[in-house]
């Protein structure tokens, strides 16, 4: 059986007009990195492969189903639905969208502009009354059939693909560019804002990115990059012990701090890591 813990995924919902900027997600005005250091920043980064690059974007879809699914099949994902007693509903697809948090309503309304009349538009209605609770009123008895019928249509497959881009792949490397942080920085920044969702609250990606340039400088602002991804790692593994259904903090332990202790910025492989003692290997 797979260990999902369940991503938080959306635990605040973002808009559509998201925009990130060099100052970013949590950042006081103060802390805008000079010209010469962001400069300096924007080539250092250039010089290698962002995450946005497919085959580091291919690695990260993988990384995160190793934590969320033991799997690295990230695309066998795209049915997977259930309650996970998490508190916020249903958790399914690829990104654990939530109907208790706003990202699945958000991730249906999508679906169905692209597609009327699927097979999941008819709950729109019942996606809307249980967003912030745990509720299954409207969604209950045939919600997880349709939602895995569903997930044999191309276009929800796409759909899922686009708002997980949407929400969270592109502003989380958006921000790592920003700062000035390697291939490995931005999929720790992805990481934690898919499991704590973005916003500027202590145990979001807003709040634990601030915590931690309160501990170190962003290369961006002329800081060394391991000591600043240590300081957010140090953060975002506090903000996963504040919540029991994240208390296993073996993501961060025994995969992204072992990157980060060799040294791999470039997240390029060989990557051998273990997520809830479970061993994953990804050779090329």
């Amino acid at each position: 059986m797979p260990k999902r813990i369940g991503l938080v995924a959306a635990a605040v919902a973002v808009p559509a007009a998201l925009v990130l900027t060099s100052v970013g997600i949590g950042q006081a005005a103060e802390h805008t990195p000079s010209s010469a250091q962001a400069v300096k920043a924007e080539h250092r980064t250039a010089a290698a492969k962002n995450l946005d690059d497919p085959a580091k974007k291919e690695i990260a879809m993988k990384l995160v189903s190793s934590a969320e699914n033991s799997s690295l099949d990230w695309r066998a994902q795209f049915k997977y639905i259930e309650d996970i007693d998490d508190g916020r509903g249903y958790t399914a697809g690829i990104i654990g969208f939530c109907s208790g948090t706003g990202d699945m309503l958000e991730l249906v309304e999508y679906y169905t502009q692209v597609k009327p009349g699927n097979v999941l538009a008819k709950y729109l209605p019942a996606l809307r009354e249980v967003d912030g609770s745990d509720s299954h009123d409207g969604l209950d008895p045939n919600f997880t059939k349709d939602w895995k019928k569903a997930a044999e249509d191309k276009a929800f497959q796409d759909a899922q693909e686009h708002e997980r881009d949407r929400v969270y792949f592109n502003p989380s490397v958006s921000q790592g560019k920003a700062d000035g942080i390697g291939t490995l920085g931005q999929f720790i920044y992805y990481d934690a804002i898919v499991m704590h969702g973005p916003g500027d609250s202590k145990y979001s990606f807003g709040g634990i990115r601030k915590t931690a340039m309160s501990k170190a400088r962003t290369p961006a602002q002329g800081g060394d990059e391991k000591t600043y991804l240590n300081a957010f790692l140090d953060a975002r593994k506090k903000a996963m012990q504040s919540e029991e259904a994240h208390s296993d903090t073996s993501r961060v332990d025994t995969e992204q701090r072992k990157f980060l202790n060799e040294g791999n910025l470039g997240l390029e492989p060989p990557l051998k890591w273990k997520v809830y003692g479970d061993p994953f290997e990804i050779n090329s």
